[in-house]
């Protein structure tokens, strides 16, 4: 019988390595850098052409490379950070594993231009999918020059399986930015397409975290330093007030490299407590300074995981420096006692005799009689006034419960809006999709065969500001007036960007939308959709646009915060297929402008609210698969009466 398990060509294997390491153009650049840094470069430039997909540039000042290690630092397992195995636990540099290089080599196109400082001339290679072409000497600047062409060009499928050039120049972004924030003292710049999208000079800290996300949020960053012999924490949290459900900027750093840790994240959220509302999150940018003996950064591919020795004792740490930060500035609501114009409490004297306070009263007042001699220093007779302390209750019940919490808030919740609409004009003036089914008196079976038809001049019911009652011909329906109005708009807005005529209202007066980098090249990739559906975005540079038009019905919300959230979304969902990103920004916009609960609707308003969903494709269910209405049957109702 032959023998059938064979070693593995190393062009082989080190592209099933390189699965491992390379996954996109975003982590050739994060090794690059990464290396750059270890290098002790003091400047360093990235070029991108096409988001990465046809060219990668990372320019660098460092140390450079002689002419054997430029050769053998394309062989795998090779690295000039470790030793010994013991070498792994006193790391403090970024790359080591030693298969960054042969993992970009394995599935690009390679060139490399290096010299070291010492040297009058350096080293040019050029490799493509693990074999070299050719090696000679060259006159070029002191550091190192890569260029990687072609990602992918011979592994189509994983080359097919790349996204958009904005999501993938969204994940460059980002990677750049973790690396920029970890070390202010080096010097980045950053360019797609010839375009300068980062000019970040050597700089402290926070004017680093200021460069990278905007100059606003330095009046919210509360500094955070804390050294004990386990781990020094140190870095910036913001005010409980910035809270937002999305598009917080969370970081954590270790001994200079980035990672997630789930654990101290529940740390930090754990000091906001009660400073702000359930479900949101808070920025921080927290760096850690611990023995490398006491943790393992070897645990993932991508090093983004970190186990920590004393995992229990650093969430403590952790916990109680944000808490000391938010005391330490006031970041904490606290009791402001008013201390003006109050007596002076005199010191104790021991040779002075205690006297007990003496009372006043007057002896005479009875408050139950209607009349009084008593008098007082006006002079004149007392007479109590009658007052009618019913009629202080009046409607309190009524509020109550209208304003009782709701024990399930859909949409609400999911997205941030700082304010709702006042009120929703339901006339064919202030809603456009009334006009589209003005020919529909009633729903028919025609139109929905699962669901029995609103009987002709039914009346229509609220019940608790929340559910519509109607009358059918099976039974009573109940329908979820938030949810439905959802699935209205989402109708209304999909039409408006597919035939690109959404009303835009102008508004007075302008606002500026500041968007860091990467958030900033989403918007760009779906601008198109955005002015679709009404908005009217002029772009400022630097990341800022101005806000001139927004859609027509959605007055009263924050057309700020709307913007930031539906490119946050954008952003989660990651969806390259327009379709589908066109759906996403319909949906958040509905879920914004959409009738809230506690709304009290005239006859007319339910009614057309109820005829307009009754001409939606599927009026059962919301967009995201919410269930908006529900019928109790005739015969089901009669069981209740009969006894």
């Amino acid at each position: 019988m032959s023998d059938i398990i064979h070693l593995l060509p190393d062009s082989v294997a080190n592209q099933i390595a390189a699965g491992e390491v390379i996954q996109r153009p975003a982590s050739v650049i994060k090794e690059l850098v990464e290396n750059a840094i270890d290098a002790e470069a003091q400047e360093i430039h990235v070029l991108v052409t096409d988001a990465g997909k046809t060219c990668i540039q990372v320019i660098d000042d460092g140390k450079g490379m002689s002419e054997t290690d430029a050769r053998l630092a394309f062989e795998r397992h090779a690295t000039s950070k470790i030793r010994q195995a013991a070498d792994l636990f006193a790391l403090r540099t970024m790359g080591f594993r030693g298969e960054a290089l042969a993992s970009v080599a394995a599935v690009a196109e390679v060139e490399l231009k290096t010299r070291m400082a010492n040297e009058e001339l350096g080293t040019r290679i050029v490799i493509a999918g693990s074999k070299v072409e050719s090696q000679e000497a060259v006159s070029c600047p002191k550091g190192s020059n890569f260029s990687i062409k072609n990602l992918f060009f011979n592994i189509p499928a994983r080359r097919k399986f790349l996204k958009a050039n904005s999501t993938e120049l969204s994940n460059i972004l980002t990677e750049f930015e973790r690396i920029a924030l970890v070390h202010p003292e080096v010097a980045f710049y950053l360019y797609s397409n010839d375009t300068e999208l980062f000019n970040l000079p050597a700089m402290p800290l926070r004017q680093r975290i200021l460069a990278v996300f905007g100059k606003k949020l330095n009046q919210h960053l509360l500094s955070v330093d804390v050294d004990t012999t386990m781990v020094k924490v140190s870095g910036f949290v913001a005010k409980p007030e910035t809270a937002r459900k999305k598009g917080a900027h969370q970081y954590f750093f270790v001994n200079g490299r980035y990672m997630r840790h789930p654990y101290f994240h529940k740390a930090v959220m754990d000091a906001y407590e009660q400073l702000i509302p359930a479900g949101e999150q808070i920025s921080y940018f927290i760096y850690f300074d611990v023995d490398p003996a006491n943790i393992d950064v070897n645990i993932h591919p991508t090093k983004t995981e970190i186990k920590f020795e004393n995992e229990q004792a650093i969430w403590q740490i952790v916990s109680a420096a944000v808490k000391e930060s938010l005391g330490k500035f006031n970041a904490v609501p606290s009791i402001d006692f008013d201390t003006e114009g109050m007596p002076d409490i005199p010191a104790f004297d021991q040779t002075r005799p205690i006297e007990p306070p003496k009372v006043h009263y007057n002896s005479d007042f009875n408050p139950f009689k209607t009349s009084s001699a008593s008098s007082y220093s006006g002079g004149g007779s007392y007479s109590r006034p009658k007052v009618d302390w019913e009629g202080l209750y009046d409607g309190l019940e009524k509020a109550s419960k209208m304003n009782t919490p709701m024990e399930e808030e859909p949409f609400v919740d999911e997205t941030d809006w700082t304010s709702a609409p006042a009120s929703v004009d339901m006339s064919e003036e202030r809603t456009p999709y009334v006009q589209e089914t003005e020919t529909v008196s009633s729903p028919s079976a025609s139109l929905y065969t699962n669901e029995p038809a609103v009987e002709k001049g039914a009346q229509h019911f609220q019940f608790k500001g929340r559910f519509i009652l109607t009358s059918v011909k099976s039974g009573l329906m109940l329908i979820d007036q938030h949810r439905a109005h959802i699935r209205v708009l989402f109708e209304r807005y999909m039409n408006q960007i597919r035939q690109k005529q959404g009303v835009s209202q102008g508004v007075l007066f302008p606002e500026i939308v500041q968007l860091p980098a990467s958030e900033a090249a989403v918007l760009e990739s779906i601008m198109e959709d955005f002015s679709a559906v009404g908005f009217e975005l002029t772009p400022l540079g630097g990341g800022s646009y101005a806000i001139n038009g927004i859609p027509s019905g959605i007055e009263g919300l924050n057309p700020v915060e709307l913007v930031r959230n539906m490119v946050h979304t954008a952003m989660e969902k990651g969806n390259d297929v327009k379709e589908e990103v066109q759906t996403m920004l319909a949906l958040t916009l509905a879920k914004a402008a959409a009738i809230v609960y506690g709304q009290v609707l005239s006859n007319e308003e339910m009614a057309n609210l109820v005829d307009n969903l009754f001409a939606c494709p599927t009026p059962n269910y919301t967009p995201d698969g919410r269930t908006v209405l529900s019928t109790i049957k005739e015969e089901d109702i009669e069981k209740l009466f009969a006894r």
